[in-house]
């Protein structure tokens, strides 16, 4: 299998990428196709032992910066961004990955793989952690204005990608609103859920459970989650920003005021006993902690492209680069873009 890596792409680019690429040549035994500036590309190669590592190196000049605007994929035709989609759409490479701009790597996807046949628009999924494990959510910010038949599109999409790649058997889909009531929501939304009920008869056959609220994404009442991308943008930064401020408070607390005494006493004479029940509680924050880290998902694909686009976080770290390029791996793998192929023409 052949992957593409854009190796420029991401904030912390091409060191980590380089990193995130050595690990996945070794650890998941894939050819990673590294796509940049070659000389800059070379220097980060030579600081790790490559012997029997498949990395070979395609130059491209230039690179769109994670600040530009999308349409810079379209005046910079050497960019990493262009010559990867270019080497999958020739056949030369199985998928493209790339921590770049988002924006950026979706235009680059539609101007050189084009839209598989019959798909309106595609949509930006995200991994989503759930109390059980993980949901599809999409779209998180490519369409902010939808027609019904959109989301329709988008939840047989998010289908193929939970049962195909994440390995969820008959994964339920849920229909983002405000109520769970069916006449609850927006025109667009109220439509859309009328055809995501008649859907059940369809191939793959749909599981629509109905609406679900804001409340229900983190409990997991849906395996796939569909919404138009401005109101999933929204819950995907919402939830973000609230996890982290939730850390950044427990953290505070547990290193000041009260409770940092009562962690004092623990280790004073006479009471040393108690320190190892305080002590479980180290691996289960670092479990929850793992549970909600972006770097362990990777990246998410962009879906109704035709081929395997997987888009990274702009700030991934080795590990997030590394696991991106197992998702594509395994959407390649899955035959996803064959099975949204079959569904949508259905």
């Amino acid at each position: 299998m052949r992957i593409v890596l854009d190796a420029m792409g991401g904030d912390h680019a091409p060191q980590v990428t380089i990193d995130g690429a050595v690990q996945a040549a070794r650890e998941l035994g894939v050819e990673v196709i590294l796509v940049g500036r070659q000389e800059a590309i070379e220097a980060e190669l030579a600081k790790y032992d490559t012997k029997g590592l498949n990395l070979p190196i395609v130059h491209a000049s230039q690179v769109v910066g994670m600040e530009e605007h999308t349409m810079a994929v379209k005046e910079k035709r050497d960019s990493s961004m262009v010559v990867g989609m270019r080497l999958v759409k020739d056949g030369q490479a199985d998928a493209f990955v790339s921590a770049g701009n988002s924006g950026a790597v979706m235009a680059a996807a539609l101007f050189n793989l084009g839209r598989i046949k019959g798909v309106k628009r595609p949509a930006l999924s995200a991994v989503y952690p759930t109390t059980p494990g993980h949901c599809v959510f999409l779209d998180v910010g490519a369409n902010t204005d939808c027609k019904p038949e959109y989301l329709l599109q988008f939840a047989i999409m998010g289908h193929v990608y939970a049962e195909r790649v994440l390995g969820i058997p008959n994964p339920k889909v849920g229909l983002l609103s405000n109520g769970e009531e069916e006449d609850k929501g927006t025109m667009v939304v109220r439509e859309a859920y009328q055809l995501l009920k008649e859907s059940r008869g369809l191939k793959p056959r749909l599981n629509f459970i109905g609406n679900v609220e804001g409340k229900d994404l983190p409990a997991g009442m849906a395996d796939v989650v569909v919404s138009d991308g401005f109101a999933g943008n929204v819950a995907v930064k919402l939830s973000e920003g609230l996890v982290m401020s939730l850390f950044r408070t427990a953290k505070r607390e547990l290193t000041t005021g009260s409770l940092a005494k009562l962690a004092l006493l623990l280790m004073l004479p006479g009471v040393i006993l108690s320190l190892p029940g305080a002590m479980l509680l180290v691996p289960a924050f670092k479990r929850l902690a793992k549970r909600f880290d972006y770097a362990e998902v990777g990246g998410a694909p962009l879906l109704g492209v035709d081929g395997v686009v997987i888009i990274a976080h702009g700030r991934s770290n080795a590990k997030a680069i590394k696991n991106a390029i197992g998702v594509a791996r395994q959407a390649v793998e899955g035959r996803m873009v064959a099975i949204i192929k079959e569904g949508i023409s259905r």
